[in-house]
């Protein structure tokens, strides 16, 4: 796989690069995927709401155990074990690179190449928070991140994660409900496409700019130029399976 990397400007005091908010991945295909990380603000507010939902789940589990007497008081060091350790791997797993504090600040855990987040990868970025921990209130993770192009902390760098903003899957614009009609030619790709992004787009033209766009396909299309628009949308809902 082509190694991923930052578009970044050299600093033009220290030479470094600086701090960006693009991390560029090419894929095997040949796609090339832009991934935004995430400051230390974002990543700071997550995991304190991560720990509010830790405590509150701690608290609720002492209140259950002390019901149970010896056995609950022997169980409450394995309870702490869990929710400490495993509380951000099986959510990172699990659900996408998202914890519930990142979920809420729209943030993700990947692999460098964009990939979702694998077990030994989740692990080993978590189990390093006590070395970004040190020497209090995660000073050297703090350090880290806002000295990494990528806002990488300690353990990211060693796991090979990247936090970054979850982007959501842009939503196509609704066609007018309508007839469903198959072009009089048969269109190839390029024609496809120009014909699909008029008609997604139409919603943000004016009137006077749809028929003139429609009516240069009315010939091709065989229909009156008036007839153009309702033509186009036609066959663009037969092209998507629209029914």
């Amino acid at each position: 796989m082509p190694p991923s990397s930052n578009t970044l400007s050299d600093s033009p005091v220290t030479g470094m690069p600086a701090l960006d908010t693009r991390h560029h991945v090419e894929t095997p295909e040949g796609i090339d995927l832009v991934l935004r990380p995430a400051s230390a603000i974002p990543r700071i507010l997550a995991f304190l709401l991560d720990l509010l939902l830790r405590g509150a789940i701690l608290l609720l589990a002492f209140i259950v155990l002390a019901l149970l007497g010896g056995f609950g008081k022997g169980m409450v060091s394995i309870v702490v074990f869990l929710v400490s350790w495993w509380y951000m791997v099986l959510f990172e797993v699990l659900n996408q690179g998202r914890s519930p504090g990142k979920q809420i600040m729209g943030l993700r855990v990947v692999h460098d190449d964009g990939t979702p987040v694998g077990w030994g990868a989740s692990l080993t970025r978590n189990l390093l928070r006590f070395v970004d921990m040190l020497p209090f209130a995660y000073c050297l993770g703090l350090i880290s991140c806002l000295s990494h192009p990528a806002f990488k902390r300690l353990g990211d760098l060693a796991a090979g994660t990247l936090v970054v903003y979850r982007d959501d899957t842009p939503k196509r614009p609704p066609i007018p409900e309508g007839d469903v009609e198959r072009a009089p030619f048969p269109l190839n790709l390029d024609e496809q496409r120009a014909l699909l992004g008029f008609v997604e787009r139409q919603a943000g033209l004016s009137s006077a700019r749809r028929s003139e766009v429609a009516s240069i396909l009315a010939e091709p299309l065989q229909v009156p130029a008036e007839q153009a628009e309702g033509k186009i949308n036609a066959i663009a809902r037969g092209l998507m399976g629209a029914t």
